[in-house]
């Protein structure tokens, strides 16, 4: 529990004492379904998640699938765009199939819980809310880091991002929880629920916080459902291999201790060893072969390797490359990539035109004013994984 653990309340000592009672405890990681991808950033508290499994805990992974519709503010300086109940449910249609990555649900001792938090808040009455809200001061609520941020730029708060911790506090009541897990940007939060099963069920509520994916240089967030740049736990193997190659090399140690499961004195030697000049290119392929591994199998690992190498070291195509059926006729460059879904606006394509990151059967274009007659297996490549061959 040290592993990927930033902190525990009340404490360490408090949660030692509760593992080695003998009591099976029942532990939750929620996760709102803002989109339909799991990624990496939650594999953080997933693997915990497997851990509490293994030992026979009771574990539950819970959907947020009403809390969605609200918006957590946390970590955001305005409030988010709100979801449809379809949209929620669209967006976490996969989400047992991509968990099932990490946490045993095929297992027949202990296999983990599946909720959706609208089995509770969507029953829960006005006059049972209120009396929820009667536990919390407007001042203890504004304390969040967020809040105080918003407020200090002159930001407002709409009223139901400030009942929002209530509600993620109640799930703790509703499935009358020991253990909570979940990132920093949630403890506010998960310590509201820890108020609320004090206060409901007179016992303490453990919250298990797990750093974020963070580039320490930068201080940006590596994995974001509403920001982008995800890697998805349910991506393509090529396509995971070759997310993780363009990462940046500070984030290499984070992202093994992080998402990988190799021993932390073998990460610290690889730590070490890039500090004493070892090329950081090697540790960051180990670690996308680790990862390719863990979501698919050692062979696709293999072979997302081997294809990686064929397209950026030998500088050939891909071995299979997306087909795309056009008109035989003139077409101007820019239209032919936006239509191709090779870059998302007439705008982008004209400046991955102008920076030179289009080619046409290997040859750069720069003029982005240029006009195409499109060749049965004509290839046109944009930027370093974006391949099409064209069937006119």
């Amino acid at each position: 529990m040290t592993r990927a653990v930033d902190k525990i309340y009340p404490s360490k000592e408090a949660l030692r004492k509760a593992l080695e009672s003998g009591k099976r405890l029942t532990v939750y990681h929620g996760i709102d379904p803002t989109g339909p991808q799991l990624h990496l950033g939650h594999s953080t508290n997933l693997f915990l998640l497997r851990k509490f499994q293994e030992l026979g805990h009771r574990v539950i992974l819970l959907v947020g699938d009403f809390t969605a519709r609200i918006g957590d503010p946390g970590g955001k300086l305005a409030a988010r765009r709100a979801l449809t109940k379809k949209q929620v449910l669209a967006n976490c249609k996969t989400y047992k199939q991509q968990a099932a990555k990490i946490l045993d649900f095929k297992s027949k001792k202990n296999p983990p819980e599946l909720k959706f938090n609208s089995q509770w808040l969507a029953k829960i009455s006005l006059e049972e809310f209120l009396g929820l809200a009667t536990n919390f001061t407007a001042q203890q609520i504004l304390e969040r880091d967020m809040f105080q941020e918003r407020m200090k730029k002159g930001q407002g708060i709409r009223i139901h991002e400030f009942l929002y911790p209530l509600m993620q506090g109640y799930d703790s009541v509703a499935m009358d929880v020991d253990v909570e897990v979940g990132g920093t940007d949630q403890t506010f939060n998960m310590l509201v629920g820890r108020d609320l099963v004090k206060i409901y069920k007179n016992k303490e509520k453990f919250v298990i916080t797990g750093p974020l994916l963070v580039n320490p240089k930068t201080k940006r967030r590596l994995m974001s459902k509403t920001e982008g740049g995800i890697i998805g736990l349910d991506d393509p193997p090529q396509e995971i291999y070759g997310k993780i190659m363009a990462l940046p090399d500070e984030v290499i140690t984070i992202c093994f201790e992080q998402c990988t499961q190799i021993p932390s004195e073998e990460i610290k030697k690889m730590a070490e060893a890039m500090k004493k000049g070892a090329n950081p290119r090697d540790f960051k392929a180990r670690l996308a072969r680790e990862i390719v591994t863990i979501y698919h199998n050692k062979d696709k690992a293999a072979a997302a390797e081997k294809e990686f190498n064929r397209i950026f070291r030998e500088k050939e195509i891909p071995t299979e490359i997306r087909r795309w059926k056009v008109e035989s006729r003139e077409w101007k460059l820019i239209n032919l990539l936006v239509d191709a879904k090779l870059a998302p606006s007439k705008a982008e394509a004209r400046r991955l035109i102008e920076q030179g990151g289009v080619k046409i059967d290997k040859k750069v274009i720069k003029n982005w004013r240029a006009e195409v007659k499109p060749k049965k297996g004509m290839i046109i490549q944009v930027g370093k994984r974006k391949f099409i061959r064209l069937d006119v």
